[in-house]
C-alpha cells in the first residue's frame, strides 16, 4: 500500500476507547486508509513518515464553541493559530445566536480565501430576528416567526448545522419560549442542533434553573437535541448549583431529550461590558438608543441602579477585568480601578467608557467545585468560547489537559481526548471525523503529553499554547515538528 504520510510507534487515543494501542497509521489523500499493528508496516511505502515514539497521537480537536467568525473572515488572520495550536481542526461557528449572515456567501468567501481548520456554521436566532424584525423588543407576530422560518430554512439549505440562540443577549433576550420553539421545530425537521447560551446563567433575570428548564423545554416540544453552551453556575448568587443541574439534566435524558453541554475550564467568564451589566431594556434598539435613554434624566436613574445591581451580581467592580478595548490604556485594569481614575462610581464609569468604546471584560465569578463537577459528566465536552482577550481563546484544550488531568486528575487521558472529539461530533452530527478509523477523515492531532500545555492568562492572553508537535488536517500538514506549515487546509462542512 503506498500512503502519504505513515505515523510509527505512536501511542494511538482512538477517540472512542478508553486505553490507548500502539499502532501505525496510514494517510492517502484526506482520510485514513491503514490502521494496524505495527509489524504489518514493512507493506506501507510512504512519502512522509512520522515517528511518534513518545508522543500522543489522537483525532483532532474538534470545538463546539468559538467566535473564530471574526478571524476566519480577515485574510490575515485566516489560518486560525490561536486555536490550531491547541490541537484544534475543526471550530464551530455562529454560536450566542450572531452569525456570520447569510451562510451561502461566507463559505464561499472562507473557499476561496482559505481557511486554517475546519468550519462548521450554526445560524444564529440573533441574526435572524434582527433581519426580519430589526434590534427591537416587541414581540414576534406569526408573521415575523413565518418570515424567520423561511430564513432559517434557507440557512439550513446553504449548509447550517443547526441554531444557536444567545437568549441573554438582545435582541435574542426579547424572544418569548415559544418563538424560540417554533424556530426550533423548522430547524428539527432539517435533523439539524439546537444550540444555546441560556436566557440566564445566574440571577440575572428568569434565574439559572429556570433557563435551564426553558432550555430542556424547547429540547422537548421542538423535539431536538439541545446543547448548552459553556454550561456554568455564573455569580455567588447561584454558586454550588451545579448538583440540581446535572439532576435535570439527567432526568431529561432518561426521557429522551438529548441534552448535552460544553465547557470551558476557567474561573472567569467574558462578554461585552454592556451585555454584562446594562439593563436589556434600556439597550432595546442599539447602542444609540441606550444613550438617548441615559440621557434622559427620567430614565438615567434607574437605568445606573439596575447597572449597580448587574455589578453586584457579577461580583463587584474589582472582579471586572478589562480585556480588550478600542482605548488599550483601559486593558488590564478592573472596572474599579477604572472608576477611581475618573473618581466616579463604577456605574457611571461604565456609561463614561461605553459612550465612546467597545469593551470586554473577563468576570471572576465561578467556583471550582462546580466547575469540576460539570467536568465529570459524561454529556460535557470541551469548548473554547474562544474570543479576543480571554486566555480561552489561546490555550482551552491544553489547559484542560494539563490542569484538570494531569495536576489534578479531575478526568483521565481518555475521558479528556473522547470528550474532546468524537462525543462532539456525534452531538453535532459531523460525519466521519472525530475518530482514528480506516475511512474518516484524516484530521489527527500528535502532542507531547509532558509539555502539552497553556501559556495564554489573563495579563497576556494573546500567548499560543506548547507541545502540539503535529496537525494533520485532511490529510495534510498544518502543524509539523511545532511549527506552523502556512498551508491553510481547512474546510468548510456542510450539514
Amino acid at each position: 500500500m503506498n500512503v502519504d504520510i505513515l505515523i510509527i510507534n505512536a501511542s494511538v487515543y482512538n477517540g472512542v476507547e478508553n486505553s490507548p494501542k500502539t499502532t501505525s497509521i496510514g494517510i492517502r489523500d484526506s482520510k485514513i486508509v491503514f490502521i494496524d499493528s505495527e509489524k504489518h508496516i514493512k507493506k506501507i511505502r510512504a512519502v512522509k513518515t512520522i515517528d511518534a515514539t513518545g508522543l500522543i497521537v489522537a483525532p483532532g480537536f474538534i470545538d463546539p464553541h468559538t467566535h473564530a467568525d471574526r478571524d476566519l473572515v480577515d485574510s490575515k488572520q485566516c489560518s486560525n493559530l490561536p486555536f490550531l495550536f491547541q490541537g484544534i481542526t475543526t471550530v464551530i461557528i455562529g454560536n450566542d445566536g450572531e452569525s456570520l449572515y447569510p451562510t451561502a456567501k461566507y463559505s464561499d468567501l472562507f473557499m476561496e480565501q482559505g481557511i486554517g481548520t475546519n468550519v462548521v456554521m450554526l445560524t444564529g436566532h440573533g441574526t435572524i430576528r434582527e433581519q426580519v424584525m430589526g434590534n427591537s423588543d416587541k414581540q414576534a407576530t406569526d408573521e415575523d416567526i413565518s418570515n424567520m422560518q423561511d430564513l432559517i430554512q434557507d440557512e439550513m439549505d446553504a449548509g447550517s448545522f443547526g441554531m444557536s440562540t444567545g437568549l441573554f443577549y438582545a435582541p435574542g433576550s426579547y424572544s418569548n419560549t415559544q418563538e424560540v420553539i417554533t424556530l426550533a421545530k423548522t430547524v428539527s425537521k432539517n435533523n439539524g442542533i439546537y444550540d444555546t447560551h441560556l436566557r440566564d446563567e445566574s440571577s440575572y433575570t428568569v434565574g439559572l434553573i429556570p433557563a435551564i428548564e426553558e432550555a430542556i423545554q424547547i429540547g422537548r416540544e421542538a423535539k431536538i437535541p439541545v446543547h448548552i453552551s459553556h454550561i456554568k453556575c455564573l455569580g455567588t448568587d447561584v454558586w454550588n448549583q451545579s448538583n440540581q443541574i446535572i439532576e435535570l439534566i439527567e432526568n431529561a435524558r432518561i426521557k429522551g431529550i438529548e441534552v448535552t453541554a460544553n465547557q470551558y475550564p476557567y474561573d472567569a467568564s467574558a462578554t461585552g461590558l454592556q451585555a454584562a451589566i446594562v439593563p436589556r431594556w434600556a439597550e432595546s434598539g442599539g447602542k444609540d438608543s441606550l444613550f438617548i435613554r441615559f440621557e434622559n434624566q427620567d430614565l438615567k436613574q434607574k437605568i445606573l441602579d439596575e447597572t449597580r445591581v448587574n455589578i453586584i451580581r457579577r461580583g463587584g467592580a474589582d472582579k471586572l477585568l478589562i480585556v480588550n478595548a478600542e482605548d488599550s490604556i483601559l486593558v488590564g485594569n478592573n472596572l474599579l480601578e477604572i472608576s477611581e481614575l475618573l473618581k466616579t462610581t463604577p456605574e457611571e464609569a461604565t456609561f463614561k467608557m461605553l459612550k465612546s468604546n467597545s469593551i470586554r471584560i473577563a468576570s471572576f465569578n465561578m467556583t471550582n467545585s462546580d466547575i469540576t463537577n460539570f467536568m465529570k459528566q459524561k454529556w460535557v465536552v470541551t469548548g473554547s468560547d474562544g474570543n479576543t482577550g480571554h486566555p480561552r481563546k489561546y490555550g482551552t484544550f491544553p489547559r484542560k489537559y494539563h490542569k484538570y488531568v494531569m495536576q489534578e486528575k479531575v478526568v483521565d487521558i481518555p475521558t479528556f481526548i473522547n470528550n474532546s472529539t468524537s462525543l462532539t461530533a456525534d452531538i453535532f452530527k459531523i460525519k466521519n471525523r472525530g475518530k482514528l478509523l480506516v475511512g474518516y477523515y484524516a484530521d489527527i492531532i500528535i502532542f507531547d503529553p509532558d509539555t502539552f500545555k497553556d501559556l495564554a492568562d489573563y495579563t497576556e492572553a494573546f500567548k499560543l499554547s506548547e507541545g502540539l508537535e503535529y496537525s494533520i488536517i485532511n490529510g495534510k500538514l498544518s502543524v509539523e515538528n511545532g511549527k506552523f506549515t502556512n498551508q491553510l487546509n481547512g474546510e468548510v462542512l456542510k450539514k
